[in-house]
């Protein structure tokens, strides 16, 4: 343990908790952080003022040689190697001269593209909470374990002076790619941790001609995997949790040689409105082990899950092996299938259409969706918004670098690709209705048993979407929006609306240098 103290960077530390028993980080969350115990047995933590990522006050390091292939701009924002340093200082100051907790960790379940990180907090239930979401070592890879990255998160302590280090607020979460590490202060929310390991394999691995995925993932029965994109909100988890599917993962995946492989070893679902009927699998998945994020519970840990007082995105973290039907290895083949999930909040898109080569590149481009309320600070209802990729708020590099890998990908292994709305039917949002999951999960289905290629296909004009007539266990009439609509001419305005929000976004992409045309696979009002 004397190495461990030594290695970390810190001074006069006490006790220092390495890859502690979740046993141990329950009691002592519950003792000495407020914490308490759902009637199910789960840990209920709240993560103060932030409920969501702080995506404004995310930065990278801007250093030779990474800067040359960060695309910078809003998501990926520079700060300066001596403002990194001094907040370093803050974060390690905060951290110093008391216990802390190390967690060790792999991320990728492929060996042949996992990345070693050491997480260190002095939060017991945020070292739970890194235990549920990677991947443990065995005790022989913790004997020997080296980190290729280390994350500091001081969540006590804030930049005091933020306005001279040109930052957004007294949060920061910096990553310095150079220097292998990462740091956090102000914000408790614990999915920073995640999503700042994602960013990270978002930048390495494409550098090596591998595909990062802000995607779920399961395999069926034959072997066949298939993968989900979608943003929070849109169903990603909710959807590859499948009683007839085994999991692979459901947030963030790598697409190597060997295939497709789960970067963690847990899930993070959204909570609200969870209803036992309609997601038994992640209903059951919420007992001891799994962390509650600000759920409102009763006096005796009763969790009303309609309770959105606290925040609309409540979460739960739980190991994988939670799901009982999951795939152990975490790892798949190529798979067959890739579904793109969209929340579209202006009940223009189809439950599910076909995609081609080309049109798969510029929807994953498009990633057109809706924000849902809470993801983020500030959102209080469904946006519509562009994310490229489905997860531009985490890709470090151009997203035409992934778009370019995918479609790639798509060729070397003769995918099919598919776009399902998850959003709303029969008007937009406000006026018309979510789509029910009964509608989705036989749209999901049709796809992974491939019946629905027994379907005859209608042109949906100006996005030149190729949907089915008819589909099993689907409303007829839901699998073209028009006839969802009271007034159809109201439709085909709002269609019009949305196309032109498509072709403005994708203008950004126009002076980029592609060997791909995706303009001409987009929605057309000529």
């Amino acid at each position: 343990m004397s190495d461990i103290k030594g290695s970390l960077g810190l001074e006069n530390v006490g006790t220092v908790f390495r890859n502690s028993s979740i046993d141990f980080l329950i009691d002592f969350a519950v003792k000495n952080e407020g914490a308490k115990i759902s009637s199910t047995g789960a840990l209920m933590i709240d993560t103060g003022i932030f409920t969501g990522r702080s995506p404004k006050d995310k930065f990278f390091v801007n250093q030779d040689p990474s800067n040359k292939y960060i695309a910078w701009g809003d998501i990926n924002k520079k700060v300066s190697k001596e403002v990194y340093e001094d907040l370093l200082k803050t974060s390690k100051k905060q951290l110093s001269n008391k216990d802390v907790f190390v967690t060790d960790v792999y991320c990728g379940s492929s060996l042949d593209s996992r990345r070693a990180v050491r997480f260190i907090t002095e939060v017991a239930w945020q070292a739970h909470f890194i235990q549920n979401m990677f991947i443990m070592p065995t005790k022989e890879e913790l004997e020997n374990f080296k980190p290729d990255f280390t994350i500091f998160n001081a969540c006590k302590t804030v930049d005091m002076a933020y306005v001279s280090h040109g930052l957004h607020s007294e949060v920061y979460v910096i990553f310095n790619v150079e220097q292998n590490q990462a740091i956090i202060g102000g914000t408790w929310y614990a999915g920073e941790m995640k999503k700042g390991v994602f960013s990270m394999m978002n930048y390495w691995l494409p550098l090596e001609d591998k595909l990062p995925m802000h995607c779920s993932a399961n395999i069926g029965k034959d072997g066949d995997t298939a993968l989900f994109f979608g943003l929070s909100g849109t169903g990603k988890t909710t959807l590859s949790t499948d009683p007839n599917r085994a999991l692979i993962g459901d947030d963030e995946h790598g697409w190597d040689d060997n295939g497709v492989f789960n970067f963690e070893g847990g899930c993070y679902a959204k909570v609200i409105n969870l209803d036992k009927d309609s997601e038994p699998e992640i209903f059951n998945a919420i007992r001891k082990g799994a962390i509650l994020e600000n759920v409102v519970a009763d006096e005796n840990g009763v969790v009303d899950y309609n309770d959105k007082s606290k925040t609309e995105n409540t979460r739960v973290s739980y190991s994988i092996d939670h799901i009982e039907n999951h795939t152990p290895s975490m790892r798949g083949g190529h798979p067959k299938n890739i579904i793109f999930l969209c929340a579209d909040a202006f009940g223009v898109l189809p439950p599910v259409a076909k995609l081609d080569k080309q049109q798969a590149m510029y929807y994953f481009l498009s990633g057109y969706t809706a924000k849902v309320a809470g993801t983020e600070r500030g959102i209080t209802e469904p946006i519509a918004t562009f994310s490229s990729c489905f997860g531009e708020a985490f890709l470090p590099l151009n997203p035409t670098v992934y778009a370019e890998l995918l479609g790639k990908k798509i060729d070397e292994h003769n995918v099919n690709v598919y776009l399902v709305n998850t959003g709303w039917t029969g008007g937009p949002y406000g006026v018309g209705k979510r789509m029910s999951i009964k509608n989705t999960r036989a749209c999901i289905n049709a796809i992974l048993d491939g019946s629905i290629n027994d379907s005859e296909f209608q042109n949906m004009t100006i996005f030149n979407l190729q949907i089915p007539k008819t589909l099993k266990g689907v409303d007829t009439h839901v699998l073209t929006p028009r006839y969802t609509w009271s007034n159809p001419l109201e439709y085909d305005k709002a269609k019009r609306k949305l196309a032109e929000m498509y072709i403005e976004n994708f203008k950004k992409y126009l002076t980029l240098e592609s060997e791909y045309d995706f303009t001409a696979a987009g929605p057309r009002l000529d």
